[in-house]
């Protein structure tokens, strides 16, 4: 059996306009990478981090790749110690699923060297322990899809209960991030805890619009269904040049566009790998032109959530 191993686990694009809290898909790239490598002792211990401008804890009960590991081991009771490097690969608070792309790779890796004892759908109560520790909550929307890949929707809490649903295959994502930051805590404190009926109804339709158009590969439906009345308008004086953004992304093809998670990413679906590639520098010149550095992203949906590298 391997003594150490190396995981990619990929950023997340949670919520996906209308679906708060529920919808959370998987893209290729960015990720993050963790290498695991078993100790002679029951010891998990940080050795290296990078990639995060020394921001993240060492603490194995602080940081969101080792938590998972440590809830995992209880769990089946077993004595056995790591060595975690964890490199950073994407922007922290950047609304991609930073946190759960650690969590997930660290408790992924450590099954694999200790032989699968659980299932991989069977991983994902311990990697939301990571999000526990990064945001207060311990959410699915984002560790679900990095975990499973592809479309993940989270139907319950309690009990926990979520399925994997299937997209279109010439279905993009263009995703720009502003180099500007968004704390996750504060864009859920500016959301209104009260709903009017009727966006609710509204919310509610577009819900259903989304997972049917992505099932039956109904491009234009995906597009109608991309209107988020509850979270959106509150969350997005957050994001300078947001409007624009959108508007931009869509008269250049996109089906539609959204916030990315708390943000300040900006996603938007597009038919095709040409039009998301238009739409993504479109979406990006409008940052530029506020004198606003980015990183733009361009990918289909991942079906195959984390990966071994070696």
């Amino acid at each position: 059996m391997a003594e150490s191993i190396r995981i990619f686990a990929p950023a997340t694009v949670a919520n996906v306009a209308c679906g708060f809290d529920i919808f959370g898909l998987a893209v290729d790239n960015p990720g993050d990478e963790v290498v695991l490598t078993k100790r002679d002792d029951d010891q998990i211990v940080i050795t290296e981090i990078t990639g995060d401008e020394g921001k993240l804890t060492k603490d194995p009960e602080k940081n969101t790749v080792s938590v998972p590991i440590l809830r995992y081991l209880e769990k089946l009771g077993i004595k056995q110690g790591f060595d975690i490097k964890l490199h950073k690969k994407m922007p922290l608070g950047s609304g991609l699923g930073s946190s759960s792309a650690s969590s997930v790779a660290g408790v992924f890796g450590a099954n694999k060297l200790l032989g699968e004892p659980m299932a991989t759908g069977e991983l994902l109560p311990f990697s939301m322990e990571g999000e526990r520790v990064a945001c207060g909550a311990a959410h699915a929307d984002n560790v679900a899809p990095a975990l499973l890949g592809g479309f993940v929707i989270i139907r319950s809490y309690e009990p926990l209960d979520f399925v994997k649903i299937n997209t279109p295959e010439n279905l993009y994502v263009s995703i720009v991030h502003p180099d500007i930051e968004v704390n996750t805590k504060d864009a859920r404190i500016i959301l209104k805890q009260e709903a009017i009926l009727k966006k609710i109804i509204a919310q509610t339709g577009n819900v259903a619009g989304l997972v049917v158009g992505l099932m039956t590969d109904d491009y234009p439906l995906i597009g109608r269904s991309m209107t988020d009345y509850l979270i959106e308008p509150n969350r997005s004086i957050l994001i300078p040049y947001f409007n624009e953004v959108k508007e931009t992304a869509i008269s250049n093809g996109a089906l539609g566009a959204s916030i990315s998670g708390a943000g300040p990413s900006i996603f938007a679906f597009s038919e095709g790998k040409e039009t998301a590639e238009k739409v993504g520098q479109a979406m990006k010149k409008v940052f530029n032109q506020g004198e606003i550095d980015t990183n733009l992203f361009v990918s289909k949906i991942n079906q195959s959530g984390p990966r071994i590298l070696d």
